[in-house]
């Protein structure tokens, strides 16, 4: 009994919490009742929370993709005339890493990056969807990355997190990504293993020797525009200007390391060269019928639960509804940006959360054909659906990932909101629908 007690609080809470970041961004309240009359206008709800040094703030707007919501299309230019021909091409990857690591801050924005090299023109086109505020993108995305190295604090702090990379290394070496000329890919001659080698120039070689001999036992911290790249232990001083970041490297984390340290070794200025914003491909209207569309969807569903299964079919519905709520919550939580394609996710996760009820009342109901009592045939008949559930999701699950893997773009945004919907989609199915269920025949 208190299991149960303890499901339904849960249930009822999080029902309460995902109405309320579900509100929409502002809404009119108009309310009458005699001589009393209600009229006011409501904001979104969001988290504005200071405790000490922790600040915690949070929106919970709904994200829109290029297609639904437009943004800003900034057109950046590579300067390369500091740079030798030699080096150009492996130069523009690293500012096209850069500018892709630096729009990862907005989130799951989606951004479109695309090189664009036109004769001795190395352009990098970016659109970000949402952003309204142009300048501000090209502040964050427009700067040349700049490549820094720092020394430990003590011997016993040896991993940092991003909120103490101050504390664990506080202290500048002087070295910087002018000190370093090139970052290759290099594998160890012993293990085969990949590994990252450096080589500084003259004065960078230098420093380096000193570095390395007073940080022995220590590790170096290896920042890109204040991001940890590395943070790799000096086994013995290293003279020569010379030396490699050894590690538990795949091949392609190797590479990502080394161009990340280009991009600091070969430092390229960026300039904006077009600016504009874009509207949405597809707009409000698409929206509109998606929004339409997925209300059709879920009366048809609800309706076919109802007609087939009866009480039970109206409990899914209820079901349904709570997991609608909860995964919607989810989006302006995370926050997901929603694509058409995404939004066609989530509709789609709408069906998969119904099999699973189907799944069980079948079994409930052979249950029932063979004299069992209602209260054992619920148990049994979630029980006996489970392996067949959990499988079925595990599979659609992995298809998920595989998605987000190797896609890019509106592809990611549909992997995104379909394992969602999935992962909630058990939850619903099996906590939900079983703690409704035993309420009603307890």
């Amino acid at each position: 009994m208190g299991n149960k007690r303890t499901a339904l609080w849960l249930i009822f809470v999080l029902i309460i919490l995902s109405a309320i970041v579900d509100l929409p961004k502002n809404y009119r309240l108009r309310f009458s009742f005699g001589p009393i009359t209600i009229d006011r206008e409501i904001s979104a709800p969001a988290i504005n929370f200071t405790l000490g040094p922790i600040t915690l703030k949070k929106d919970f707007s709904t994200r829109y993709g290029l297609d639904l919501s437009g943004g800003t299309h900034l057109v950046l230019e590579a300067d390369m005339k500091t740079i030798s021909s030699s080096d150009r091409e492996k130069a523009y990857s690293s500012a096209k890493d850069i500018v892709e690591r630096r729009i990862n801050l907005y989130g799951l924005t989606e951004p479109v990056v695309q090189p664009a090299k036109v004769g001795d023109s190395y352009r990098i086109i970016v659109e970000i969807p949402g952003v309204t505020n142009a300048d501000q993108a090209i502040d964050l995305i427009g700067r040349t990355a700049q490549l820094s190295f720092f020394e430990e604090a003590s011997d016993t702090a040896k991993v940092a997190t991003p909120s103490s990379l101050a504390q664990i290394w506080p202290k500048s070496t002087g070295l910087t990504g002018k000190h370093l000329n090139r970052s290759e890919v290099s594998f160890d001659s012993k293990t085969g293993k990949p590994q990252v080698a450096l080589e500084f120039n003259d004065e960078g070689s230098k420093l380096f020797g000193e570095i390395t001999r007073r940080n022995v036992g220590k590790t170096v911290a290896i920042l890109l525009d204040n991001q940890l790249l590395s943070g790799p232990k000096v086994n013995e001083e290293i003279s020569g200007g010379k030396a490699v970041i050894q590690g538990v490297f795949t091949l392609d984390e190797a590479k990502r390391l080394a161009i990340a340290l280009n991009a600091g070794a070969l430092p390229v200025p960026l300039k904006v060269i077009e600016q504009r914003n874009i509207g949405a491909t597809l707009g409000q209207e698409s929206i509109s019928k998606s929004i339409i569309a997925g209300s059709i969807g879920l009366f048809i569903v609800a309706l076919f639960m109802i007609v087939n299964y009866g009480l039970f079919g109206i409990v899914a519905d209820c079901a349904l509804i709570i997991y609608s709520l909860l995964v919607f919550a989810l989006f302006k939580l995370i926050p997901v940006t929603l694509t058409l394609a995404g939004i066609a996710g989530f509709i789609l996760s709408i069906g998969m959360a119904v099999d699973a009820n189907i799944l069980i009342f079948e079994r409930m109901k052979e249950e029932l054909r063979w004299g069992k009592d209602r209260t054992t045939s619920i148990l049994l008949g979630f029980d006996r659906a489970f392996p067949s559930i959990r499988d079925s999701n595990v599979s659609s699950l992995i298809t998920c990932i595989i998605l987000y893997w190797f896609g890019t773009g509106i592809i990611r945004g549909f992997a995104i909101t379909l394992a969602i919907g999935i992962i909630v989609s058990l939850f619903s199915a099996i906590t939900i629908t079983k703690t409704l269920l035993k309420l009603i025949y307890r």
